[in-house]
């Protein structure tokens, strides 16, 4: 698994143990909206707060937006931007 996959299949894992979703984030597509697919704003917190814990980031206020966390591919390329390194 190289870098990428590696970020990819832990952020997955994290939205699986966070967002609280009533399907299987498995089944979701990269590009599927969290929200579509059940997640709740106040679940949206939660998963903010596990992501910075699981890859020792903090999200700034400038990207505490609801479009970050919208699908996997968001959150990865977010993660990016803060210079997650793959």
């Amino acid at each position: 698994m190289n870098g990428d996959q590696a970020v990819h299949a832990r952020v997955r894992r994290v939205i699986k143990d966070h967002a609280r979703l009533p399907v299987d984030v498995d089944g979701l597509d990269d590009l599927t909206d969290l929200y579509d697919a059940g997640m709740t704003s106040h679940a949206s917190v939660n998963l903010m707060l596990a992501l910075e814990a699981e890859f020792d980031v903090e999200f700034p206020d400038a990207m505490l937006k609801r479009d970050v966390f919208e699908s996997v591919a968001a959150i990865t390329d977010a993660l990016d931007r803060l210079g997650v390194a793959a």
